[in-house]
């Protein structure tokens, strides 16, 4: 029995269900199949016939069709970085996690093909993120680890989707209010640890807290439109569909370019950046009217998250990263000081992120093998619509006059050059540093402070 949408939305859904805690093994084979995933198929067998190959999607609805197939989506089983993980998750536990992580990165792998770490090593195909999942399911049962409810409808051959007077010469259509709400994302952008219940992602839990979520702003209004800041998008989603006011897009823009330039798609590649560069503001704040030579100075720079619905940054803990980059420079181009440089592939000590910090039991930081998760050490990510802070001090040479230039750069990576390495081998993929919007400004250097401050805009 599939469970509403409105029932949880009233109250009865726990954010971080632990069923291995407060069930029996028999229980938990009943309502949790896919265990320790809480994917479920409505108590139906699913086979890989069940659902259509995408490429006859492709027929109708081609251009939606093309920007799947250039999605993350469309490669989330292809993700060199989740496979690499992956493969020492389930080392690690014996296969343990193996449902917990297909779950979201083939759906269709873990209700109807077995598919499990293992299958990386095999010619079979499974599929990624594709039409036949999304379109396909039916509900919720929570809103972390995979809790989707999975039930394809062949015999009546029916396509759940946004519209209320969809018509298709080819399948029957149903209205699903659930795929207009950031609910129906929940699902696989909430993780908690499988095990021990620590919510390692939270991106939706961070917009359900947010002023967005107040506004009736959901994810789908960023994430599937043709970029940041285009929110109408007139068209028609099939050949022979009706003309509409907004099509949704189907490339799922999000942060990461890397992955774009991985599997060679440049136009994706710089969409992505574009959201990130209308995500963050960062300007100096309370700066004096001079600096004194042979003096410390204290500069201090605030960055706001202006677009993003969620913390700045979000997802994949391991490796979100956003940081400033902070040089101070001579009128001779001669570096004074400096903070936020990557050295040996990660950023230097003493960099101020906006980040998480998992850790261990013992409360050793984990920067890799997720899987020992049992707790946050630390969280400096930006809020919605909020703003950090931070500031660096230094010493101005005695020996220098004139004009000194405070260079900030705000960037972002979706996972260190470190970790990638770590993961794949030195070479193997390059990491794209993503500057995010930077601010520069000279004040002279004087022999004594002046009582005035620059006005800020």
């Amino acid at each position: 029995m599939s469970v509403s949408l409105f029932a949880f939305a009233n109250g009865n859904n726990e954010k971080w269900l632990k069923p291995h805690k407060t069930l029996t093994e028999e229980q938990i084979k009943q309502q949790l199949p896919f265990y320790p995933s809480r994917a479920s198929t409505n108590g139906h067998k699913l086979t890989p016939e069940m659902f259509e190959d995408p490429k006859i999607c492709q027929g109708c609805h081609n251009e939606i069709y093309q920007q799947w197939e250039r999605s993350v989506m469309a490669n989330s089983w292809e993700d060199p970085i989740y496979r690499e993980l992956f493969k020492r998750a389930s080392a690690a536990t014996d296969g343990k996690v193996d449902n917990f992580c297909v779950a979201c990165h083939s759906p269709i792998g873990l209700t109807s093909m077995n598919a499990n770490a293992a299958s990386f090593d095999t010619d079979e195909h499974i599929p990624g993120v594709n039409c036949e999942v999304c379109h396909h399911i039916v509900g919720l049962t929570g809103s972390d680890n995979g809790a989707y409810i999975l039930a394809p409808n062949k015999d009546k051959h029916v396509k759940l989707g946004p519209r209320t007077d969809a018509e298709s010469p080819y399948h029957n259509t149903q209205f699903l209010s659930l795929q207009t709400k950031s609910e129906f994302c929940s699902a696989c952008h909430n993780v908690s640890h499988p095990f021990n219940s620590t919510p390692i992602e939270r991106t939706y839990d961070e917009w359900l807290e947010s002023t967005y979520n107040e506004q009736g702003i959901h994810c789908q209004d960023c994430h599937m439109t043709p970029g940041p800041g285009k929110k109408a998008n007139p068209g028609k989603s099939a050949v022979m569909g009706k003309p509409r006011e907004h099509i949704y897009s189907h490339e799922f823009t999000g942060g990461n370019s890397t992955l774009h330039q991985y599997f060679d798609d440049p136009d994706s590649a710089e969409l992505a950046r574009e959201m990130l560069r209308s995500a963050a503001t960062m300007e100096f704040i309370e700066l004096p009217a001079n600096l004194v030579a042979g003096e410390m100075a204290t500069i201090k720079i605030k960055v706001s998250n202006v677009g993003a619905g969620h913390k700045l940054p979000t997802g994949f803990p391991e490796g979100r990263e956003v940081w400033i980059d902070f040089k101070v420079n001579t009128a001779d181009k001669e570096q004074i000081y400096r903070s936020g440089a990557v050295v040996d592939g990660h950023t230097e000590e003493g960099t101020r992120n906006f980040k998480v910090t998992l850790g261990d039991a013992n409360g050793n930081v984990v920067d890799l093998n997720v899987w020992e998760v049992d707790r946050i050490l630390s969280d400096t990510r930006i809020l919605p619509n909020g703003y950090s802070v931070v500031d660096y001090t230094f010493m101005v040479p005695e020996d220098i006059s004139g004009n000194i230039t405070l260079d900030a750069t705000l960037n972002y990576w979706p996972f260190s050059q470190k970790l990638v390495d770590e993961l794949l081998g030195e070479g193997k993929l390059k990491v794209d540093i993503v500057n995010m919007t930077s601010a520069q400004i000279k004040l002279p250097v004087t022999k004594e402070k002046s009582a005035k401050a620059i006005a800020m805009k």
